[in-house]
């Protein structure tokens, strides 16, 4: 007998229907004599129109009461579940995150989790009672209903596995694992057995969005055995695990994520001296803004270009603080691009093999792809292309490190 922790999505929970066909999965876990947890979402699109009509009414309003307003999509899934696992049979109680209690620290619609009590959940367990949380929520230090952030069922889910020293977590989305990379862009994308956790981390990081990044950072960190399953097709999945042991034949690359998301400034004609990289990015980091990717070029005549990276939801501030900054500098001017995508290779078999990043610019550059930023790490390539090749240069890297279904 198992104790496994399973979390369903917004898609799972999307209807009457499918909560319906959720319980019934559950009951079969609890018929093979499992003790099941079950961590859920709103219903897809529930927390964005919770929001998006608070926001009508307030748009810079309290986070706290954002986060009153964003937890009550998981407290309807919660009751709604845990009737249909009554009607099924099975024994059942909902629970909200400060129910449980999941506690966080004060940082509203973005909280983090300091510690969890499982004295309930264990109890309901060793009673036959299936337990049903709310992910996404917990308690802050003064009582206040805290939200962890998108995605942050994925995080509740694995939090409480670790808490519970499960043994493994299930998450169930509507995909049936983790591809090499999005099967509607490369529709011969194949589903991989298993990844590391560190791989994971990357693809997740890096613009896949199969799962949120800090609950694959919480897996690694307590070691949870990770499972990503669909909910609406049985399979095995793809298992998220330490292990790093690989044979000969495994690829090189595990997958290609890749980031529609990104901007791209550039200040021009800034002196070369030393501190122009903090002059310039300082501000930036002090207007909250993460900064992805950096290249620096010094010019013949002394001067530096110097281009960076963000996010394209913080373009505009981003370019308003540049252009402050450049003038202050005496720089030649500000240039920006949106047009702009990151395409990235992941795997841990680039530590103990060259000639990966050689490969990767060969197989682009017979495509007539240009290659405008590089950035490496041990295990990632990522390189900045303009968009229109977003999807030629996928499906070129995908043919070219053998990624393919069928292949080895």
């Amino acid at each position: 007998m198992a104790l496994i922790v399973q979390k369903y999505g917004g898609t799972s929970m999307g209807s009457v229907e499918r909560i319906e066909h959720v319980a019934s999965k559950v009951a079969k876990f609890r018929a093979e004599g499992h003790q099941v947890v079950v961590v859920v979402s709103a219903m897809s699109g529930e927390t964005d129109r919770l929001l998006k009509m608070a926001k009508s009414i307030n748009p810079r309003g309290s986070s706290r009461e954002f986060d009153q307003i964003a937890a009550t999509g998981e407290q309807v899934t919660i009751g709604l579940l845990a009737l249909a696992l009554e009607k099924a049979g099975v024994k059942a109680r909902s629970y909200t995150g400060p129910q449980v209690a999941i506690r966080t620290d004060t940082s509203h619609m973005k909280a983090r989790i300091q510690s969890i009590d499982t004295e309930r959940l264990r109890a309901d367990c060793e009673a036959g009672i299936t337990p049903v949380v709310a992910g996404f929520q917990g308690v802050s230090p003064d009582g206040s209903t805290a939200t962890l952030g998108r995605g942050g069922s994925d995080t509740t889910g694995v939090a409480l596995a670790a808490a519970l020293k499960a043994d493994e977590c299930q998450i169930y989305t509507d995909v049936d694992g983790v591809y090499t990379t999005d099967p509607r862009v490369e529709p011969k994308a194949r589903r991989l057995d298993k990844i590391t956790f560190e791989e994971m981390l990357e693809l997740a990081s890096l613009g896949s969005k199969v799962l949120q990044i800090r609950s694959v950072e919480f897996a690694g960190k307590y070691k949870v055995p990770l499972r990503v399953l669909s909910t609406f097709v049985d399979g095995p999945g793809t298992l998220i695990t330490l292990d790093e042991e690989s044979s000969v034949e495994d690829p090189l690359i595990s997958g290609i994520a890749f980031n529609r998301d990104e901007a791209q400034l550039t200040v021009a004609g800034v002196p070369d001296r030393p501190g122009i990289a903090a002059a310039i990015l300082g501000p930036i980091g002090d207007a909250n803004i993460e900064i992805d990717m950096i290249v620096q070029n010094v010019g013949a005549d002394g001067s530096t270009d110097f281009t960076f990276t963000v996010n394209r939801v913080d373009y505009d501030r981003a370019v308003e603080v540049a252009r402050h900054t450049a003038q202050e500098l005496g720089a030649k001017g500000v240039r920006t691009a949106t047009d702009i995508v990151k395409v990235s290779l992941v795997g841990v078999g680039m530590r103990s093999h060259a000639g990966i990043a050689s490969q990767m610019f060969k197989a682009l550059a017979a495509e007539g792809i240009n290659i405008q930023m590089i950035s490496t790490s041990e295990i990632k390539i990522s390189v900045v292309i303009s968009e229109k090749y977003l999807e030629l240069a996928v499906r070129t890297l995908h043919k070219s490190f053998g990624l393919e279904a069928g292949t080895t």
